[in-house]
């Protein structure tokens, strides 16, 4: 079973230095249909203006992790990280008992594109902790290629929950495949381009909660960028 979240559907702000958009209830947004997808919570897609950002502000207990599209973004946090995220680098925040930080465009003329994204842990009161990675081009074309799971598989990102987050570039025409064991489930979020999930059509910035499907197959109708979720 395929529910499609369509870009349009989401929820919307725009508060001049930031035009956000919410994928779930989130901040002002409230949708009591559209709170969470399984362990997922956030799906926030932000577009931040040069100089511009976050302030410090707090967290505790989630998993966020945060993927630039273009642009950067800064961030430094209370455990004494200060990293400039880029452009096919993935950033994994663990909050835990808490953490404090602030994430802002460091340029002065081009504009940031990113998503941030946040999973409820599988147990809380975690000692909050940081990484940064980055995955190149040639390992995700055309390919799924492990970003984030519990276990930090194949140099992926370490998150505390039972998830497994994927990322792909796909030229258009071309196929990538994910089984999913009895019981799992997946989202699907379109990050540029088009593509068809077993037989749906989705744009950019469209979402898809799968569930009861053991295959997935994704192909791309035009050059694309997706992240999967394959989700307990």
């Amino acid at each position: 079973m395929i529910r499609v979240r369509k870009a349009a559907d989401r929820g919307h702000a725009n508060y001049g230095w930031l035009d956000t958009w919410h994928t779930f209830a989130f901040a002002t947004y409230q949708d009591s249909a559209h709170v969470r997808f399984r362990a997922l919570r956030v799906m926030n897609e932000d577009f931040v203006a040069p100089g511009r950002g976050f302030g410090t502000h707090p967290h505790n207990d989630m998993e966020i992790v945060t993927y630039v599209l273009s642009g950067a973004l800064e961030h430094r946090d209370s455990m004494g990280n200060g990293e400039v995220l880029r452009p096919g680098e993935f950033q994994r925040m663990s909050a835990g008992t808490g953490i404090t930080h602030s994430e802002f465009n460091p340029s002065a003329d081009e504009p940031t594109h990113l998503y941030q994204i946040w999973l409820f842990p599988e147990k809380k009161g975690i000692e909050p902790s940081y990484e940064q990675k980055a995955f190149p081009e040639a390992e995700r074309h055309n390919r799924l290629r492990l970003v984030a799971s519990r276990d930090g598989a194949e140099g992926a990102l370490t998150i505390h929950q039972d998830a497994r987050i994927y990322l792909s570039t796909l030229d258009a025409g071309q196929s990538v495949s994910l089984q999913l064991p009895t019981g799992r489930h997946a989202w699907l979020q379109v990050l540029r381009g088009g593509v068809n999930l077993n037989g749906t059509a989705l744009e950019t910035s469209d979402g898809a909660a799968v569930s009861e499907d053991s295959s997935l197959a994704i192909t791309a109708e035009s050059d694309a960028e997706i992240l999967l979720f394959d989700l307990a």
